[in-house]
């Protein structure tokens, strides 16, 4: 491909991502493998790239993602907060056997106190910034495990993680609860788990069995379930990490769904939020970091 200039690569647990890309940051091509960095060793990396993108081989590669944790191909460190999101200037060079091949690795951010990590994200809110260079406030990113970032003049000034995404899938699908919790949702069954995990975060343990006993003695509806549980665990969450959304203004990156649960439970509390598609804002991140490599100016 005569005009692809480099290749961006998001580079998860489960899946590798990947976008052929011009040098004005459109896109030509997006490409994924289910070759995620939890089934691959350190010698694997570079074959599961060929093997996604080898047609287009070798070309600069800027990288994303787990890829950079002690387990992925190449370890970039942390750096630490207060931080500009990490670019092109901080990345690690991944070990290459392709002659022509550069894979760059962008870096994780880490707090020390209270002790905390990302990796991945820390792109998002690059690329977020990027389009938003004056946003102050909190960056909220739903997913598996939540991350909670205040910016200010363009730098992360600390983060909170939630393990709700994680929660949700552990209960529904391998505790009592996947036996009340089905398919569906159910609005009404959201908003009251969020008001009652917000306001009585403590009884948080004894409302999840009360899931399972209402299924068995009221006929609680399996999508009603499935909404209360999601509900309660987020109403926990955002109990748990008040400071950073009350009187702030909050941008939501992630999955629509999932955006739009914690924008329906932000907005209960009276709290107005922006979004952003998390691919977009990755991609918009990746292109940050490929525009100063090539010093320009995204």
């Amino acid at each position: 491909m005569r005009d692809m200039a480099w290749i961006a690569v998001d580079w998860g647990t489960s899946h590798l991502r990947a976008w052929l890309m011009r040098a004005d940051g459109s896109i030509i091509e997006r490409r994924q493998s289910e070759d995620g960095m939890g089934v691959l060793a350190p010698e694997g990396f570079e074959p599961a790239l060929q093997a996604l993108c080898g047609d287009v081989l070798p070309a600069p590669v800027i990288a994303c993602g787990m890829v950079g944790s002690r387990q992925g191909w190449a370890e970039a460190p942390y750096t630490a907060v207060p931080c500009k999101p990490p670019g092109a200037d901080a990345a690690t060079l991944a070990p290459i056997r392709m002659p022509g091949l550069s894979v760059r690795i962008l870096p994780g951010v880490k707090q020390a106190n209270p002790a905390d990590v990302m990796r991945g994200e820390e792109t998002q809110i690059a690329g977020y910034l990027s389009r938003n260079p004056d946003f102050a406030g909190v960056i909220c990113l739903p997913g598996t495990h939540t991350k909670w970032v205040h910016v200010s003049a363009g730098e992360i000034v600390s983060f909170r993680t939630a393990m709700t995404g994680e929660m949700f899938s552990l209960l529904s699908r391998q505790s009592v609860l996947r036996h009340s919790v089905g398919d569906g949702w159910d609005e009404q069954a959201f908003a009251l788990g969020v008001d009652q995990a917000i306001s009585r975060p403590e009884g948080l343990a004894a409302a999840l069995f009360s899931l399972r006993a209402e299924g068995l003695l009221d006929g609680l509806p399996p999508a009603s379930a499935r909404a209360r549980l999601s509900g309660l665990l987020i109403g926990a969450e955002l109990a748990a990490v008040r400071p950073y959304w009350l009187g702030q203004q909050v941008a939501l990156i992630g999955a629509q769904d999932l955006s739009d649960a914690y924008a329906v439970a932000l907005a209960a509390q009276a709290v107005p939020v922006l979004s952003a598609n998390a691919e977009e804002m990755t991609l918009a991140g990746l292109s940050a970091a490929y525009h100063e490599l090539c010093g320009e100016t995204a």
